[in-house]
């Protein structure tokens, strides 16, 4: 007789996996309760409020600490040491859950903002440092990534091979059209990017400019070309390959006083 494969259960990286874990009644309860309790509850606790027993509470809360919404660990709810194995004990976890269908990444603009307002200097407008921290925020991924996969020299075509599962990571929904050419079918700042499309598009821009650098990507440019109801920047091969940093160079994200050009700029 057949039998059907075993569910795995959500990684980390899979919101909508883990989110899906609170889709059971009693689950949700348990974790509403976790959470109101402020303090560690045991599986007795959680089943005298659920109604359950407390090895189907127990069931449900590991699967909720399986998820990464709650932590346990053993130990007397009350301080007080007695003899005997210590109870389990539960309490909420640090997941920051979000579930947004196409991704949208607001969070990564509030960062390069924050950033951008920190580390302002002098001599630069708030636009100049928005840009500046985006390229940076990118560059800093990049190399991130780089240093992870320890990819060695990469051309134009390694380099998209590269940037893809990254992007991918980010919401950007990439898609390749060719060898050396990665469209971006959604915008993971589009509602961001409506309110104030010149500013946002050139922040998009300059991040991912400082993702092909980290990554030392070489013959691969960022490159602004808007089209309706995709992001606003593709990677493709340039004309230069004479190393690292060509990804971001004909856009400026890079240098100490970065320059974008306006959005509708196709810069080949």
């Amino acid at each position: 007789m057949a039998t059907s494969p075993a569910r795995s259960e959500p990684s980390a990286g899979d919101p909508v996996g883990t989110v899906a874990v609170l889709a059971d009644g009693q689950r949700r309860r348990m974790y509403d309760f976790a959470r109101r309790a402020r303090r560690p509850v045991t599986r007795e606790e959680a089943a005298a409020d659920a109604g359950v027993s407390v090895k189907l509470a127990a069931f449900h809360l590991d699967k909720l600490v399986e998820a990464g919404l709650l932590r346990s660990r053993y130990e007397n709810p009350d301080g007080i040491r007695k003899v005997g194995r210590k109870p389990k004990v539960y309490e909420p976890g640090d997941a920051d859950i979000h579930v947004s269908i196409p991704e949208r990444r607001p969070d990564v603009i509030a960062e390069i903002l924050i950033d951008a307002v920190l580390t302002g200097r002098p001599d630069e407008d708030a636009r100049t440092a928005a840009l500046r921290t985006a390229y940076r925020r990118g560059q800093d991924i990049g190399a991130a990534e780089r240093a992870r996969i320890r990819p060695g020299r990469l051309g134009p075509e390694r380099s998209i091979s590269a940037g893809e599962p990254l992007l991918e990571q980010y919401g950007f929904e990439p898609d390749r059209q060719a060898p050396t050419r990665l469209r971006l079918l959604n915008c993971p700042f589009h509602q961001l990017a409506a309110r104030s499309p010149e500013l946002v598009c050139g922040i998009n821009h300059a991040f991912l400019g400082g993702v092909l650098d980290g990554l030392e990507a070489t013959g691969v440019d960022a490159v602004l070309t808007p089209r309706p109801g995709l992001c606003c920047v593709e990677l493709r091969e340039s004309a230069r390959t004479e190393g690292p940093g060509a990804g971001a160079a004909p856009i400026g994200c890079g240098r100490a006083d970065p320059v974008v050009p306006p959005v509708g700029t196709d810069t080949t």
